[in-house]
């Protein structure tokens, strides 16, 4: 597999890097991006390729869920980064279909962090189980599961809201916050929020 990625690299350079001497040379040296994405660390969801974003245009945030996690050293200080020194002007939260941390909420895990983790969305699972009949039938629970993904987008913006640099910025019309949901089938990225 390595091998693979470093016979990629040399396409990319010839194919994308060497081509773009303009683009790719102040990258060199400092970034400006656009866009803060939280999104899914899911290997199907990749930023930059889904949206067609250039190197340099998304600081990316992934973890499992889209999560934006209360009280987060680490998320804390890529958002206060994002906010306040790279001056992005938009925050993206992006879910998406067959999210494997949404179906874990439903089950019971022997794993020691995912289950702390995870917890960050189950309000996302209580709204829309308080909404919906419990479903009879394969297509049912499927159309759960997706309301449940959306319902977690929603859920994450609320907790970004919580964070003091995102209130002010937002608050002095600095920033826009956007919720995205990309659907693996259809390979459609739409906004929700």
């Amino acid at each position: 597999m390595i091998d693979r990625f470093l016979e990629g690299n040399k396409h990319f350079l010839e194919e994308d890097f060497g081509k773009d001497p303009d683009h790719y040379g102040p990258l060199a040296s400092s970034q400006h991006p656009e866009v803060l994405w939280i999104g899914c660390s899911d290997s199907r969801v990749n930023p930059e390729r889904i949206t067609g974003a250039k190197a340099g245009q998304i600081f990316v945030q992934r973890n499992i869920g889209n999560i934006v996690p209360v009280h987060d050293w680490n998320f804390a200080t890529v958002l206060e980064y994002a906010v306040n020194h790279l001056k992005v002007g938009d925050i993206v939260v992006c879910g998406h279909s067959d999210c494997g941390a949404i179906k874990a909420l439903d089950h019971e895990s022997k794993d020691a962090y995912v289950p702390l983790w995870l917890n960050n969305a189950m309000e996302a699972k209580r709204r829309v189980d308080a909404k919906i009949q419990a479903p009879k039938n394969p297509e049912e629970e499927k159309n759960r599961l997706r309301l449940i993904e959306l319902e977690n987008v929603a859920l994450q913006i609320e907790h970004l809201r919580t964070y003091p640099p995102v209130r002010a910025a937002e608050k002095e019309g600095r920033i826009q916050i956007h919720g995205l949901y990309f659907d693996l089938a259809s390979g459609e990225l739409k906004k929700i929020l």
